[in-house]
């Protein structure tokens, strides 16, 4: 295979891989910008993963199991934003709780609802997300340089991909171009001077938490029900953490969380072609070591390379309305 054809095939996995990211991190965007701090992004994507599967396999429908995970991601929103919004509880605890509450939960349920130790059973080709192939793509597959590239990088992947990008301009437009984004960007700034112009802020933190549970059911639907057929104990691997680092890296802005994304799903898919593969001057190198350079390479970009990151002003404070 030649290098251009290792590249294709290189970046063909960045892209798959990227996906959650990307989802994950605009999710946590929304909920940022809006000055409620996220951790539970983690969670929310295990829980929804976990619900896609589970609904999947019963009503053997890739729609249901989508649906279902959208509405347990936002119920699981919900409750960070009434422990946080409502109670005004530290946001970085009710995250946390999440995280765990769906980690654990997710094992038990699976175990006695399926017996096959915590999966949900392996979903038919009706009950999950199929790729979608562009009009000609086996027709061009030979052509030199452009065939590759149509053929296997912009065709081939399920509709939650280009979903998952199209969102990244949507919600540009949405936070830059819109009267909610104003406000939602305003609250995440300086809720007070939201409030003095008769605007909710309970409600406007709200709607925030609640498209980051959207976002976040399409998440954990992805892993679910089109890069794996089924759920699997702690499939998202950190993802959320990940979706975080990049948001930070991004700094809070939906272009840059979309190439963040994409270094992280890179270094990822870099990291999986590499495994057996002996490099040179080095030679095999443990898989283990293979499968932690992501992380590591995130550390070192997040640590010396991003300069500055401002998070909103307002990011992490409870609101209390002066009386």
């Amino acid at each position: 295979m030649d290098f251009f054809h290792v590249l294709v095939v290189l970046l063909e996995s960045t892209i798959r891989v990227s996906v959650p990211l990307v989802f994950a991190a605009l999710a946590g965007l929304f909920t940022e910008r809006a000055g409620v701090f996220d951790i539970g992004l983690e969670g929310k994507m295990l829980g929804a993963a976990f619900a896609a599967g589970a609904a999947a396999a019963v009503s053997q429908s890739v729609w249901v199991g989508l649906m279902a995970a959208i509405l347990i991601s936002v119920l699981l929103s919900l409750v960070h934003g009434y422990a946080s919004i409502t109670q005004r509880g530290n946001q970085i605890v009710s995250g946390v709780a999440i995280n765990f509450i769906v980690a654990g939960s997710t094992v038990i349920l699976g175990q006695a609802w399926f017996r096959q130790g915590g999966r949900t059973p392996a979903l038919a080709e009706g009950a999950r997300f199929q790729i979608i192939n562009f009009p000609g793509a086996d027709a061009v597959r030979e052509v030199p340089i452009l065939g590759p590239i149509y053929a296997d990088l912009l065709s081939g992947h399920f509709l939650l991909t280009y979903l998952a990008f199209a969102m990244v301009p949507i919600s540009w437009w949405i936070l830059y171009r819109t009267r909610f984004g104003l406000r939602l960007r305003a609250v995440g700034e300086n809720p007070g001077a939201v409030d003095t112009a008769g605007i909710s802020v309970i409600w406007l933190r709200y709607r925030a938490v609640i498209c980051c549970g959207i976002l976040c059911g399409f998440a954990g639907a992805y892993l679910s029900l089109a890069m794996t057929a089924g759920f699997v104990k702690g499939m998202t691997a950190g993802k959320g953490y990940i979706a975080l680092a990049a948001l930070i890296f991004a700094k809070w802005r939906p272009k840059n969380v979309m190439f963040a994304c994409l270094l992280f799903g890179f270094l990822d898919a870099l990291a999986i072609r590499l495994q057996g593969t002996p490099l040179p001057l080095v030679g095999q190198v443990p898989v283990q070591l293979m499968q932690a350079l992501p992380y590591i390479l995130t550390v070192i970009l997040l640590a010396g390379f991003i300069g500055k990151a401002i998070p909103p002003k307002a990011g992490g404070v409870p609101y209390v309305k002066e009386r």
